[in-house]
């Protein structure tokens, strides 16, 4: 996901002048006959189409097009009416042009990054209740460090050529800034992508809140994830290109939240609520330049579930579920980038 250095003097008329092409074309009809798989993002208005080991994504209204995530293309810009997409015959003829090149280097995941929340001096939330006659805090600190290291040993397992990664595997305290310096200090290789995960546990003034829920970055944060050497020439250009990777990481991070959700329900069951994916700007999260997702495992300030938290059995289901959530977006980015797709 590493944008190639590009040489461009590209002008900003000539995205204007797409948006007055002919769009007479359902882009999901189409699709449905051509081998492609379209992939859509309705917060942003961004999507993707991947065909033949390639990925194009594309925004809502604009012509300027990513090929792979390492090239631009100009093309006629798409229009979203009545909540479908419609295109121009030049904008498919553009696509099947580049679908039908010889695919380069894979797209792959290159690192997971797990990070355990709070630790050291900070103990996160914490509780004390009664546990067979005897009074034991439970806290947060704790907590995620068993998730994430039983997390990444799963992961090593399955993974062996990737990298994974734990921002700290003993009770060692981390601000929140140098969490995200060891995110964005990671090195992958080309066309490698990197993953954040980051674990906590919840807690409420009401002692009724339960549940376990996964949070992405809101698509109403934009953070600079280009760098802006990449573009010579046309300043303009570099919010344009940046704007478009930042909304593939958010639609890319909210795809991982779907799995780790489905994940967890598939294992936890009755035991625990579905509180659902949510959408945040936390600093540990908004500052990394990555798909990136928070799990809040459950609610330390619940009695019942806070004895969950506190048995190893009930975590290790967690940390299960967690994984095969991570799992399942990993064969669904190397297939097809991660995109959520079009209904």
């Amino acid at each position: 996901m590493k944008l190639k250095k590009l040489a461009v003097t590209i002008s900003l008329l000539l995205l204007a002048v797409n948006l007055f092409a002919a769009n007479d074309i359902a882009l999901l009809e189409r699709s449905k006959n051509s081998g492609m798989t379209i992939y859509w993002d309705s917060l942003s208005e961004t999507g993707m189409i991947e065909k033949n080991g390639h990925q194009l994504s594309f925004r809502n209204g604009e012509g300027l097009v990513l090929l792979d995530s390492i090239r631009m293309m100009i093309t006629d810009a798409p229009e979203l009416r009545d909540n479908q997409l419609y295109v121009s015959k030049k904008f498919l003829d553009d696509s099947e042009e580049f679908f039908n090149q010889k695919s380069e280097l894979p797209f792959k995941v290159g690192a997971i990054l797990i990070d355990a929340g709070h630790g050291g001096k900070d103990p996160g939330a914490l509780k004390t209740y009664k546990i067979n006659g005897k009074n034991v805090t439970i806290q947060e600190k704790d907590i995620t460090l068993k998730v994430a290291k039983m997390l990444a040993e799963r992961l090593k397992a399955a993974y062996p050529g990737k990298q994974i990664i734990l921002t700290r595997n003993s009770d060692k305290f981390l601000s929140l800034g140098e969490r995200t310096d060891i995110a964005n200090g990671v090195k992958v290789g080309e066309n490698e992508a990197v993953l954040f995960i980051s674990v906590h546990v919840n807690s409420s003034l009401n002692k009724t809140s339960s549940g376990y829920e996964v949070w992405y970055l809101s698509p109403g944060y934009r953070r600079n994830v280009l760098d802006k050497s990449v573009v010579d020439g046309d300043p303009n250009l570099f919010p344009i290109l940046n704007s478009m990777l930042e909304e593939e990481y958010t639609t890319e991070s909210i795809m991982i939240a779907k799995f780790i959700m489905d994940g967890l329900q598939a294992q936890i069951g009755k035991e625990s609520t579905a509180r659902g994916i949510k959408a945040e700007e936390w600093f540990v999260v908004r500052n990394s330049n990555m798909p990136s997702v928070l799990i809040e495992l459950g609610f330390i300030s619940n009695e019942k579930e806070a004895l969950l938290l506190n048995d190893d059995r009930y975590l290790k289901k967690a940390t299960l579920g967690i994984y095969n959530g991570i799992a399942a977006f990993i064969t669904h980015f190397e297939r097809s980038q991660g995109f959520t797709s079009i209904k």
